[in-house]
């Protein structure tokens, strides 16, 4: 029996989502999907897929054309080197990736440093391969990224990787061109892996650039990159996602993981994708600045409806919200609790008063990391009229909180 499993925890998205299947009415502001529909180039390449009876097996590691496109996108938009197609594999989905990178590359009490806050499934998935998660905590004064100082002091005999995700879930962080060659420096000195997550590679505001850590000199031989077509494509519920390596024996491990969890990816998805890519790329343009638009719809939100009980600033990529929660607040219920400890953190405090009272979808920041303790998640790539209805409904549950100047500014 796999006991190790047993220290592997579920996400508490998941119990938030069970949550909020009790809520009528809901603002579904806790899942990180977004509320457009994917490109008609995706639906009719998948329709005349279905009409070609294209349901057959396909080769492990991806459809020949998928993989030609993927090539040319990695080589030309994220300027990595890539030798061939034979360089990367589809999987299903983004968290899939990350699974068979960490089956392929971890052997058992294998370190890998991961950030804090961080999204929950990679440090899941880094136990699910027996390897040990090291977290590194995030700044919210430095634009959430790291101290680069502090991450070099977590690089121990035992470290295997760095996991990196920019533009990062939950905190909207994107690291800079300087922070990824002061990590690429310390991946070739202590001769580490570098697994680059980039599923929001499409989703950055304010002038902030993404910038792909495999395409910096010589970093490519070292980093595995993961990617999907959920968040760019709004492709989330069809699990499409890809990873490139240059390295033949971890590549070779990874497509025996693909093989025995997934044969091969759902033929119909295939060609959805490469109808995404073949298609225009106008749409990802519109997306960003529709996510943009609604990013400062939220926050200019918060600001009027939850002053002094929730602030940030907006964030430089993404499409999460990751507010700090005023230490003083407490719900009626919370009064007599603890506060430090698992779901009487005021985090989740706070995520119980939003879903019960407000019916406000979210997710507390310590469900992150011990650095998301006092912090709460909101997704803003919900439509605009669910993002007005919680930001209403969060005025009726603050308004006692707001100073009077912003009651003032309110009215």
């Amino acid at each position: 029996m796999g006991q190790y499993l047993d220290s592997v925890p579920f996400s508490g998205i998941i119990r938030i989502r069970d949550m909020m299947y009790s809520v009528a009415d809901p603002f579904r502001l806790d899942q990180g999907d977004v509320s457009f529909d994917a490109p008609e180039t995706v639906k009719a390449a998948m329709r005349r897929a279905i009409d070609e009876n294209r349901s057959h097996y396909l080769q492990t590691t991806g459809v020949p054309r998928l993989l030609e496109l993927l090539t040319e996108k990695l080589r030309s938009q994220n300027r990595i080197p890539i030798g061939s197609p034979d360089e990367v594999m589809v999987t299903t989905g983004g968290i899939h990736a990350l699974y068979i990178t960490c089956q392929a590359l971890l052997e058992p009490g294998d370190e890998v440093i991961v950030p804090d806050p961080e999204w929950p499934p990679c440090a899941g998935n880094v136990k699910a391969a027996h390897g040990v998660p090291v977290p590194c905590p995030l700044h919210e004064r430095l634009g959430w990224r790291y101290d680069l100082d502090q991450l070099a002091s977590c690089v121990t005999a035992r470290t295997r990787a760095i996991y990196v995700n920019s533009p990062q879930n939950p905190t909207g962080g994107v690291l800079t061109r300087g922070d990824l060659e002061r990590i690429a420096g310390l991946v070739e000195r202590h001769n580490l892996w570098l697994l680059s997550d980039e599923a929001y590679e499409d989703v950055v505001f304010d002038g902030a650039a993404h910038v792909s850590p495999a395409s910096l000199p010589g970093l490519y031989d070292r980093t595995v990159s993961v990617y999907t077509f959920s968040k760019t494509y709004a492709m989330t519920g069809l699990r499409l996602g890809y990873v490139a390596a240059r390295d033949p024996k971890v590549r070779e491990r990874m497509k025996k993981v693909l093989f025995y969890t997934a044969s091969n990816v759902a033929s119909i998805v295939q060609f959805g994708g490469i109808g995404a890519l073949e298609g225009s790329q106008a749409c990802v343009g519109e997306f960003r600045r529709e996510l943009e638009a609604r990013r400062d719809l939220f926050y200019g939100g918060v600001r009027r409806h939850a002053a002094g009980v929730l602030s940030g600033e907006p964030p430089k990529g993404a499409f999460y919200a990751f507010l700090r929660i005023n230490p003083e607040w407490r719900p009626p219920a919370l009064s007599d609790r603890s506060e430090s400890k698992g779901p009487h953190s005021l985090s989740w405090a706070m995520a119980e008063h939003l879903i019960s009272k407000g019916r406000i979808g979210c997710v507390p920041g310590a469900d992150f990391g011990p650095a998301g303790e006092g912090y709460i998640r909101f997704c803003f790539a919900r439509d605009r009229r669910e993002l007005t209805g919680a930001l209403e409904s969060m005025g009726a549950l603050f308004g006692a909180h707001v100073p009077a100047s912003s009651s003032q500014q309110r009215s």
